[in-house]
């Protein structure tokens, strides 16, 4: 029976009274229907968060650990609605604790006995898995990865290009064809070998600890800018790690990066495809050193035509990197661990 059926029945010479009641009709099944759709608005949405996400870091990654009061993520970087913190009292509160992998070391730090119901943790690491000891440890721990690695659940490279429509080209003065900075100099390692075959061709200005010509964090950039080219030569080879030595040392400072690590194709994936010089470009080393020596101005200057479109922005304050967390915080996935942490790493 419908809902009118169950109305009086008013008779036909009462026309005003028959529109009143026609229209309590049409109000009581609009009210039921906006009811009916605010309701099912409701479940389909998910509960937002009200208050700030709360992200306790364990153990800074760096020595230096800097000041976090106030809203850092917002005063620096605009992020709203996301808090950092060390106070390991608030553990409990925490939907987040992030723990950097070399303060994870034996000996050093241990984690939290207990993790709250719905709490989230990440392994932070932003070395190559060469350099990345004892994970094996760490299974069934964790429940994403935030690494330099472009298939993490947080990507943190060490730098990026930025659309710049004001950039323009700009190619500082040089002085010297090939420079090169080096602290940890191992010979085993494939850079080290490419180095000596290299310079046996063309001379190559080494400085850093390693050749004990150090060079304060000031010093770096107007020393690399005054050569033509720049051994950006990573100590191992893995995907996707390309670090500072190609977007500081060499791109940032304005001088062409050689590069010595994954594939061309790899590099692509960050850099425009003629914005530098790959090691396996060529042959030999002796053909790449010619390549270096007799390569015209013109075709010097095409190496820096990215500069009429982007800038390069480093990644280089762990603040920074860390509110990128909270930007990811809605689309990472719920209740995952990596049952196997350094299987997915050494992939």
């Amino acid at each position: 029976m419908s809902r009118a059926s169950l109305l009086p029945q008013l008779p036909c010479g009462r026309p005003g009274m028959k529109a009143v009641v026609t229209a309590a009709l049409l109000a009581t099944t609009l009210w039921n229907l906006r009811g009916l759709l605010h309701s099912s608005n409701i479940s389909r949405e998910a509960p937002k968060h009200t208050e700030p996400l709360v992200v306790l870091v364990w153990e800074w990654p760096s020595k230096q650990v800097p000041n976090l009061s106030g809203d850092v993520c917002r005063e620096l970087y605009g992020i709203a609605g996301c808090w950092l913190t060390m106070d390991r009292q608030l553990l409990g509160r925490a939907n987040v604790v992030v723990f950097p992998h070399t303060r994870l070391q034996p000996g050093r730090d241990s984690l939290p006995t207990e993790r709250p119901p719905g709490q989230s943790w990440v392994w932070v690491s932003l070395e190559s898995p060469s350099n990345t000891k004892a994970l094996a440890r760490w299974n069934q721990t964790f429940n994403w990865v935030m690494t330099y690695r472009q298939d993490s659940d947080i990507f943190i490279p060490y730098g990026k290009l930025v659309p710049n429509q004001s950039a323009t080209m700009n190619i500082p003065a040089k002085t010297n064809l090939v420079s090169w900075v080096i602290s940890n100099y191992h010979r085993t390692q494939k850079r080290a070998q490419v180095y000596r075959n290299l310079s046996k061709y063309l001379h190559v200005n080494i400085y850093g600890r390693a050749n004990k010509k150090p060079l304060c964090n000031n010093c770096l950039l107007p020393t690399t800018s005054k050569s033509k080219f720049y051994l950006a030569f990573e100590n191992s080879i893995h995907q996707d790690y390309i670090t500072e030595k190609l977007w500081r040392n060499s791109l940032m400072a304005g001088t062409v990066p050689v590069v010595l690590g994954p594939p061309r194709a790899n590099y692509e994936q960050f850099i425009p495809a003629d914005s530098f010089i790959h090691v396996d470009d060529f042959a030999s080393l002796a053909e790449l050193a010619t390549f270096l020596k007799t390569m015209n101005s013109s075709r010097y200057r095409q190496f820096f035509a990215w500069q009429e479109r982007f800038s390069v922005k480093l990644y280089a304050d762990w603040r920074e990197r860390i509110c990128t967390i909270c930007t990811a915080y809605p689309n990472l996935p719920r209740g995952h661990v990596y049952p196997d942490l350094a299987s997915w790493f050494n992939t």
